[in-house]
């Protein structure tokens, strides 16, 4: 018979009695524990006393424990939707709210609609989606104005369309938007000189093309002609310039830097992306060469620790290959996870950088 010392040193071996120690809400999802000497089991964070190792048994799920003959505490109620799905839940239907309402509702209309605080719902909304709400419907407006822009008969209808109030206030913002001027954006890009050149290095055929403002894209691949068509996608009525000798130096840098590092890469950025996207691409700009983070990493960075799929979107979308690293990112546990241009030419920029 297993004695009460042994089954006490069995529970303190197992990992998940950490988590119940330190309630840590990370936990929540993964499994609950039951208490033998009360019938009860509880969510790892449970605020309950903690009970002795020896009275403690692991269950996968709520299912299993009461199976077990255990019931639910009723103070941490493991067997409702934790508070962190809740809240999403809850969120999730306020960004509806916004997306759907013919003017941005303010911070107190959605605190009432959500049942909070307006500054628990400004906390918790922040959290989940890495944007506060009043960020989140701008993102949303610049959003539609760039739908607008395409289908509207005029550029002021499409403004007002988009929910803004006033044209000024988008003309205000458009340069961040949009990157051009939101007549040059609805002719898909007319007016606008993008010089650009392809050239080839270690991992494959590259693309470099530079707009007034500066580098607006790095395209990594195999195919010059599929990298050539996904600039002109981009920028669909701009003149596509092909580079000349001088801007051949320019995109010699590039390839440059990629092949070693520790040359650096000072050139102006023409970023184009949401508030939240520039938010992450800044992040990554400021990882140090040689090193590397996790995604969770850079969501508590930029201050909203639960919008992880969120930052790993933002990853995705970045066309600056190498001037924003976003190769630099992985997963927790190390393995490289996805990248725009093939995990495979990850490994090797991170293998040069660690080289140096």
């Amino acid at each position: 018979m297993t004695s009460q010392a042994e089954l006490a040193v069995t529970t303190r071996s197992d990992p998940r009695w950490r988590a119940v120690m330190t309630r840590d809400p990370a936990a929540e999802g993964t499994f609950v524990y039951a208490v033998k000497t009360t019938g009860v089991y509880c969510r790892p964070s449970c605020p309950s006393r903690r009970a002795k190792p020896e009275n403690v048994v692991f269950y996968n799920t709520p299912d299993e424990a009461g199976r077990a003959g255990f019931r639910p505490c009723k103070r941490c109620q493991p067997n409702q939707p934790s508070v962190a799905i809740r809240q999403a839940e809850k969120i999730a239907e306020l960004c509806r709210l916004i997306e759907c309402a013919e003017r941005t509702p303010t911070l107190g209309e959605l605190a009432q609609q959500g049942g909070m605080s307006t500054y628990h719902l400004h906390r918790v909304f922040k959290a989940i989606t890495g944007l506060t709400p009043k960020n989140y419907a701008t993102a949303h407006r610049a959003q539609r104005v760039r739908r607008e822009l395409v289908h509207s008969a005029s550029v002021t209808e499409a403004i007002y369309s988009a929910g803004y109030n006033s044209s000024g206030h988008f003309y205000g913002e458009s340069p961040q938007v949009l990157g051009m001027t939101p007549s040059e954006y609805r002719a898909g890009g007319a007016n606008n000189d993008i010089r650009f050149s392809i050239g080839k290095c270690s991992l494959g055929v590259i693309l470099v093309a530079q707009s007034v403002r500066g580098i607006c894209a790095i395209l990594m691949g195999d195919d010059a002609q599929k990298l050539a068509r996904d600039l002109h996608a981009r920028f669909p009525a701009a003149r596509l310039i092909a580079g000349d000798a001088d801007f051949e130096q320019l995109v010699a840098k590039v390839i440059n830097f990629i092949e070693a590092p520790r040359l650096g890469l000072d050139l102006p950025l023409d970023i184009r992306g949401t508030a939240f996207q520039q938010r992450v691409w800044q992040a990554l700009r400021d990882i140090p060469e040689g090193q590397t983070v996790s995604y969770t990493d850079i969501a508590r960075r930029i201050g909203a620790p639960k919008a992880v799929r969120a930052v790993a979107g933002a990853c995705a979308a970045n066309t600056l290959a190498v001037a924003i690293p976003c190769h630099r990112v992985v997963r927790s546990n190390g393995d490289l996870s996805g990248y725009r241009w093939g995990i495979e030419r990850k490994r090797i920029l991170l293998e040069k950088e660690a080289a140096q």
